[in-house]
Formats: structure tokens, C-alpha cells, sequence
């Protein structure tokens, strides 16, 4: 029983019976042993058909996933073998075992499932507004519950090119390295993505910022008691600012408190 253990390639999983695979064996050495008797052929177009139908006939056993050194070894005894041992194609982990001794399996059927957890991908959702500030290829730092006091650095690989319907977040891949085996699949995590400033923005706090249907309004302090409600257009959003892209200059004083009031005596 390999479940939940690590196998490495090449490793032998289980032995399986199959009258097919006898079958083709056999059709193997049929084609060995006239391909060896037409070699001695004067007609050149004999041998070529003979050397044709072995190499089709061995394919067939590679196309089973048969070792080479297995086939050689049937060239060699000329005996059939029964049952043919399966191998692991990859080194992991067997995460799901479904095959038990004396089971009929059909094909295509999963018998075992192979995991490489050396490198693990975490997925992480970013809210729309956080979309501009995350690119392909930046630092991830990531910790666990059950590990608080160590980070882990990983890499954005790829962003997905569409929304949840439900959340309203975008689904980023981060690879991180799990060579000693600390990560789990299914784990929950928590993710620090290291953006780069914006430089150079004028920007206004969010509680500036009048909400009302399509438009984004601020007071403007004129001065000598004298208020101006203004349309902006906002830009990049953070959790206490506003980027304001037009409707504003630099300087300008905005008032942050008691604005709904001076908005509603304006009217």
C-alpha cells in the first residue's frame, strides 16, 4: 500500500494481467523471429517489410508503457511474462490509491494518483480595486497558522483573465518552494504581495469623497465660508485614499468632515 508515501521514478507500483498485453508479446517474437530469418534476404524489399513490422510490433509495447530493458529482456528469454509490472513516470507522492489486489480495471481508469509537492501552487484572491497594483513575477510573502513565526517567499506565475461571479476577485497563481514538505494541499493561507508605489499622484482621503450614483463629489473649501461641490474622476483606489485622475489641482483644500451637510445646504 503506497498511499501517502513518497515513490520515486521508475519505482514498482503493482503487477496487472491483461490478455492483450500477451497477445502483443507474443506478436513481438513472431516479428523478431521473421525479421531475423528475412535479414538473410537477397530481395531487399523483404528485409525492409520484416524491419518495418518489428519496429511497428515494439512500439506497441512501448506505447504500454513497457521499460526497454523489460522488452530487451523478452529479445533475450523469448518467454512471455503474464503480468507486467507498473512503474512510477514521475517521483511524488501517492495522494489516491483505488487499485486493490484481484481488481478488474478497465481502461483509462486512474489506479494510482502521483503528486510532485516539491513546488506547491497557492491561489490567492485580489479585489478588483487591487488589480492595477498586481503584475505577473512579483514577490509573494506567505504565512501559515500553524506556522506563524515563518514566511514563505514565493513568485506571482500567472493571473487569471476573469472574475468570480460571487466574490468579485480575481484568482492569482503563486509557486512556492516545498522541498522539506511544510505545505499542504488545501491549505489556507495568507499572502503579502510586495507592489511598487505609484509616484506623483494627487490624491484625496476617502472620506472626501461624496458617493452619489454615477458621480464622485467633493467639497471645495473656497474659503471666507465659501464651499464648491466638484465632479472627479478617480483613478487607483487604496484603503484610505482616492487617486484623482481629473476634477482637482494640487493645493486645493478639501474638506473631509461634515461634507454631506454642506452638500445638502448647497442644494
Amino acid at each position: 500500500d503506497y498511499e501517502g508515501q513518497d515513490v520515486e521514478k521508475g519505482q514498482p507500483l503493482l503487477e496487472i494481467y491483461s490478455p492483450e498485453l500477451v497477445a502483443t508479446q507474443e506478436e513481438y517474437l513472431l516479428a523478431l523471429e521473421y525479421d531475423q530469418k528475412m535479414k538473410q534476404s537477397s530481395i531487399k524489399e523483404v528485409s525492409n517489410r520484416a524491419a518495418s513490422l518489428l519496429g511497428a510490433s515494439r512500439k506497441r509495447l512501448e506505447y504500454w508503457d513497457i521499460p526497454v530493458a523489460h522488452i530487451d529482456e523478452l529479445e533475450k528469454t523469448g518467454q512471455v511474462s503474464k503480468s507486467l509490472m507498473i512503474h512510477s513516470p514521475v517521483a511524488g507522492v501517492v495522494i489516491t490509491k483505488t487499485v486493490l489486489e484481484g481488481k478488474y480495471t478497465k481502461p483509462g481508469e486512474n489506479l494510482y494518483k502521483i503528486a510532485d509537492l516539491s513546488r506547491n501552487w497557492v491561489y490567492a484572491d485580489i479585489y478588483e480595486y487591487e488589480l492595477p497594483w498586481v503584475k505577473a513575477g512579483q514577490e509573494v510573502e506567505m504565512s501559515l497558522s500553524y506556522l506563524p513565526e515563518k514566511v514563505f517567499k514565493g513568485k506571482i506565475t500567472y493571473i487569471y483573465p476573469y472574475l468570480e461571479a460571487k466574490t468579485r476577485t480575481v484568482k492569482v497563481r503563486i509557486e512556492f518552494d516545498n522541498s522539506n514538505g511544510e505545505l499542504k494541499p488545501d491549505m489556507y493561507a495568507d499572502v503579502r504581495i510586495n507592489t511598487s508605489p505609484k509616484k506623483s499622484v494627487l490624491a484625496v482621503p476617502k472620506e472626501a469623497v461624496i458617493q452619489s450614483g454615477e458621480r464622485k463629489v467633493i467639497i471645495i473649501d473656497k474659503g471666507k465660508g465659501f464651499f464648491e461641490p466638484r465632479d472627479i474622476l478617480v483613478g487607483f483606489e487604496t484603503k484610505v485614499y482616492y487617486e484623482v485622475a481629473q476634477g482637482i489641482k494640487e493645493g486645493e483644500s478639501v474638506v473631509i468632515s461634515s461634507q454631506f451637510l454642506i452638500d445638502s445646504e448647497s442644494r
